[in-house]
């Protein structure tokens, strides 16, 4: 599979706990730091529910 990169640019605060939930679950832990991922079908659904708080990537 595909290798993803998922970085944070927009905060998680005011965002309802579902999605900072979800952002921490990628292992998301501070803005502007990327983390990979292989490009699963969980992956990708959790990533298109902060798709407005998060950049993906493709390596």
């Amino acid at each position: 599979m595909a290798t993803i990169v998922i970085t944070q640019v927009r905060s998680a605060i005011n965002r309802p706990a579902r999605q900072k939930a979800t952002i921490a679950a990628l292992g998301i832990k501070k803005l502007h730091n990327p983390v990979e991922h292989e490009a699963t079908p969980q992956i990708l659904g959790m990533v298109r529910k902060v798709s407005h708080l998060v950049k993906v990537e493709e390596k």
